[in-house]
C-alpha cells in the first residue's frame, strides 16, 4: 500500500557532509495516507541493525547517540518526504541506511515498513 524509497549516499570522507532522502507514496491509487513517524536505521557489517533518527508527526525527534548533534531529520509533510542530514561524517558511520516509517491509512488501519536501503561509505 505505501513504499519508501530512499535517495542519497554514496562515498563522502571523514569530516564531510552528506544527505539522505526518503519519499512515502502509495503503491496502489485511491491510497490515501499521512506519516505518523519516519526515520532511519542503519546496519554495518557485523553489527546489529540500530536506530538512527525518527520524527514523529507532531515533530517528537529521536536520536541515536552516536549521532546526536551531527544528524539532524525534518520531514517535507508537502511531499511526504523525510531528510537525514548527516554532518561531520565519522568512518563509523559507514553502513546501510534504511528507511522506515509508519503511516495511517483510512479506516483507521496503519501500514509500517522499510525501504530498499542505501549504502553510505565514510572514507578515512
Amino acid at each position: 500500500q505505501v513504499q519508501l524509497v530512499e535517495s542519497g549516499g554514496g562515498l563522502v570522507q571523514a569530516g564531510g557532509s552528506s544527505r539522505l532522502s526518503c519519499t512515502a507514496s502509495e503503491t496502489a491509487s485511491k491510497t490515501s495516507f499521512s506519516i505518523n513517524d519516519i526515520g532511519w536505521d542503519r546496519q554495518a557489517p557485523g553489527k546489529q541493525r540500530e536506530l538512527v533518527a525518527s520524527v514523529t508527526s507532531d515533530g517528537t525527534t529521536v536520536y541515536a547517540d552516536s549521532v546526536k548533534g551531527r544528524f539532524t531529520i525534518y520531514v517535507d509533510t508537502s511531499k511526504k518526504t523525510a531528510y537525514l542530514q548527516m554532518d561531520s561524517l565519522k568512518t563509523e558511520d559507514t553502513a546501510v541506511y534504511y528507511c522506515t516509517g509508519e503511516m495511517q491509512l483510512g479506516h483507521g488501519h496503519t501500514w509500517a515498513g522499510w525501504g530498499r536501503g542505501t549504502q553510505v561509505t565514510v572514507s578515512p
